[in-house]
C-alpha cells in the first residue's frame, strides 16, 4: 500500500518544510498541532462518505504527490494476487509511472513479482479506444497496460485490467463491485477522507486520502510462463493519494484485508498510518523550556524545527457482510500508549522482536479491532477483531505466511535512485503476509459469530521514532 518506489525523497525542499506556518505567526505555529486527522474532524455518526465519480479519477498532480490504484484478490485456490498503478510526481521533469503485479501461491510456494516502468501514460484513454466513444479519468492506458472503468447496466461498477508485463507474464482480469456493496471514503463531500498536514488547515502542506471498494469479485486469468491461472476470487480496491513526500507523511503503515466466503461473504479492511515526529500534536516536552525554545526559534526565523512533536495515528476501515457495507470505522490516538479516540478501532503489534534483516522491532503477532456504528441502525454498534500469528521475523524460515519482506530502496527505479538523494534516517521495509485466521464478528445484533477466512496484511516501517520504539 505504500506504493513500490512511490516514496521517492530527497533533501527537504524549502517550500515543503515540516510544520510550515502558513499565515499563522511563527510563535503560535511552533506550539500548535500541525496535523489534522480526518478521524478527529468527522463525527462517529458521519464516518460513511459515499464515493463520487471524481473520487476515483487520476489527478496527476505535480510536485511530490504520489497516486496509486491497487487491486487485491484472494483466488479460489487460496492464492493471492495484486496489481498496482503508481503515479509519482517526485518533483522531477516528468512523473515516474509504474505498473506492478504480484502473485503468491501458499500451497506451492510459487511467487511472481514484476514491476514495469510505463511509457505514454494517458488518462483518460482517447475517445474511441476499445470501441467506446468516451472514457473518463477513472480509466488509464499506456504502452504496457490498460485499466478501463465502466458502469454496468445493473448499476455495478467494473475495472478491467489488461497488461503485457513481460514475455512470460500477461494479465487479463477484472474486478466488479456489486451495486449493493457501497464503496466509501471517511466523511462525505469533496474533502472527505483527507487528513491534512500543516498548522493552517486552509492551506495545508500536504494531505493523505484513501477511497475504497471494500469488496469486489475478480474474474479472468493471468498467463504466467505460458500457463493460464484462473483469476476468479474475492477482493477489494483502493485509490490513494499522498499529497506530499511519503517520508514526511508517515513513519509506519498498517494494512489489513480479510476475506471470507462464509456468511454470504465477509470482508474486513483496515488502513492505519502513524505520522513522523515532524507532524502531529503539540511539541513533546523535552526538558525545561523546550516549548519556549521552539517559539523563540520560530520567532527569530531560525530553521531549527524545535522539539519533536507527539506522533498521531489514524486508523480507518470497514466491515462488509452478505454483500452489504455494515459499518465504516475510524479512530485517532496520540503517541503509542494512549487509547484511541472515537472508538476502539486500532492495530496492535504484539510480541515485538528485533529483525536482524531490517533492524526494526517487528511483531510476532498483530491484533486488529474494528468498532463503529451500524449504517442500517446508528444506535447499534458493529464490532470485529482478529489476531494473526506471524512467527519470528528472522530467520525467514521461522516466519508464518511470509509473502515478502520488501526493501523499498532496492525497488526504486534506477533513474530515480541516480537523481534523488537518500533521506537520512529512513530505511523503508514492507512486510507482507498471507495467513488463515478467524474473525470474531458482531454485526450490530449483539451476538458474536466466528468467521473463518484469509488475511493479507502489510506492516511497513519507513523510519524509526527511537523514543517511541523504546516506550512501546
Amino acid at each position: 500500500m505504500s506504493g513500490w518506489g512511490s516514496w521517492l525523497s530527497g533533501s527537504s525542499a524549502s517550500h515543503e518544510k515540516a510544520g510550515s506556518t502558513g499565515s499563522q505567526s511563527g510563535t503560535a505555529a511552533a506550539l500548535a498541532p500541525n496535523f489534522h486527522a480526518i478521524t478527529d474532524t468527522t463525527p462517529q455518526d458521519k464516518l460513511y462518505g459515499p464515493l463520487e465519480a471524481k473520487d476515483l479519477e487520476w489527478t496527476c498532480a505535480g510536485g511530490f504527490a504520489t497516486e496509486t490504484q491497487t487491486w487485491y484478490t484472494i483466488l479460489k485456490d487460496g492464492s493471492f494476487a495484486t496489481s498496482q498503478i503508481i503515479h509519482s510526481g517526485v518533483g522531477l521533469w516528468y512523473p515516474q509511472i509504474q505498473v506492478t503485479f504480484k502473485y503468491f501461491n501458499p500451497k506451492t510456494g510459487q511467487k511472481v513479482w514484476k514491476s514495469v516502468n510505463v511509457t505514454h501514460f494517458t488518462t483518460p484513454p482517447p475517445d474511441g479506444f476499445r470501441n467506446k466513444s468516451k472514457w473518463d479519468k477513472r480509466s488509464s492506458k499506456s504502452d504496457q497496460y490498460s485499466v478501463l472503468f465502466e458502469t454496468l447496466a445493473d448499476g455495478s461498477e467494473k475495472y478491467t485490467i489488461e497488461a503485457n508485463m513481460d514475455s512470460d507474464l500477461q494479465l487479463a482480469y477484472s474486478f466488479t463491485r456489486p451495486k449493493e456493496a457501497q464503496g466509501w471514503k471517511l466523511g462525505a463531500g469533496p474533502e472527505g477522507g483527507k487528513s491534512l498536514f500543516g498548522t493552517n488547515a486552509a492551506s495545508p502542506d500536504g494531505y493523505v486520502v484513501h477511497r475504497f471498494w471494500p469488496t469486489s469479485h475478480s474474474s479472468g486469468h493471468f498467463i504466467i510462463k505460458g500457463q493460464a491461472i484462473d483469476a476468479t476470487g474475492q477482493g477489494m480496491f483502493v485509490s490513494a493519494i499522498q499529497g506530499m513526500r511519503p517520508n514526511l507523511v508517515a513513519s509506519k503503515w498498517n494494512f489489513a484485508n480479510f476475506q471470507s466466503e462464509e456468511e454470504g461473504g465477509v470482508q474486513a479492511i483496515m488502513m492505519e498510518f502513524t505520522t513522523t515526529s515532524d507532524y502531529g500534536a503539540a511539541p513533546v516536552k523535552d526538558g525545561e523550556g523546550s516549548q519556549e525554545k521552539a517559539a523563540a526559534a520560530a520567532a527569530s526565523g531560525s530553521a531549527t524545527p524545535g522539539p519533536a512533536r507527539e506522533t498521531m495515528t489514524v486508523t480507518i476501515g470497514s466491515i462488509t457482510a452478505g454483500g452489504k457495507l455494515l459499518a465504516v470505522v475510524g479512530s485517532t490516538r496520540n503517541g503509542v500508549r494512549s487509547s484511541p479516540r472515537g472508538s476502539s478501532t486500532r492495530v496492535t503489534h504484539q510480541d515485538r522482536t528485533l529483525d536482524a534483516d531490517t533492524g526494526y522491532q517487528a511483531p510476532q503477532s498483530i491484533q486488529y479491532v474494528w468498532e463503529g456504528p451500524a449504517l442500517a441502525s446508528p444506535s447499534a454498534v458493529v464490532k470485529a477483531s482478529t489476531t494473526v500469528a506471524l512467527g519470528k521475523p528472522s530467520p525467514v524460515s521461522e516466519a508464518k505466511g511470509l509473502v515478502d519482506k520488501v526493501d523499498v530502496l532496492a525497488e526504486i527505479p534506477y533513474m530515480v535512485r541516480k537523481i534523488v538523494n537518500y533521506v537520512a534516517g529512513t530505511k523503508p521495509y514492507i512486510y507482507q503476509t498471507l495467513n488463515p485466521t478467524t474473525l470474531e464478528l458482531d454485526d450490530g445484533s449483539g451476538s458474536k459469530k466466528e468467521v473463518k477466512g484469509t488475511l493479507f496484511e502489510e506492516h511497513t516501517f519507513i523510519s524509526s521514532v527511537a523514543a517511541e520504539d523504546a516506550r512501546q
